[in-house]
């Protein structure tokens, strides 16, 4: 179902706007409660439990221990981050085995038919074909 808009020359339909989240927010979204480590763009390294996450990468720690650049280590008691600014995260190992990981490896590859003749000749040890 579209939105429609009323303009003064005619209607417009905006189109439906379903985003898909891609798998590192919902790893990111998985790690909430968790304790979760930070690093943005200044260099500071951000240690600390993860209460909150948002899709733009947005995120509450509390309880964080705090290392500069230089190596000083300081500790607060709760910091909010925005998503521009983080470099990466590093969160819990337990979280490979996440259920939207097992449901992307179910899949697989397939059998590779769409790739046509060139599956064929390497599955036969070939390396091309004649031209044209």
């Amino acid at each position: 179902m579209a939105t429609t808009f009323a303009t003064r020359d005619s209607n417009f339909k905006m189109p439906n706007m379903t985003s898909t989240i891609g798998i590192p927010i919902k790893l990111l979204n998985e790690a909430t409660g968790h304790i979760v480590t930070v690093e943005i763009t200044s260099g500071n390294v951000y240690r600390g439990k993860l209460l909150e996450a948002e899709d733009n990468m947005n995120c509450q720690l509390r309880d964080i221990t705090v290392t500069a650049r230089d190596g000083r280590v300081s500790h607060l008691d709760q910091v909010y981050i925005r998503g521009s600014h983080v470099r990466y995260f590093i969160v819990p190992d337990m979280l490979r085995n996440a259920p939207m990981f097992r449901a992307r490896n179910a899949r697989g590859r397939g059998v590779g038919l769409a790739r046509g003749r060139a599956t064929v000749n390497r599955a036969r040890g070939q390396r091309g074909g004649p031209r044209g």
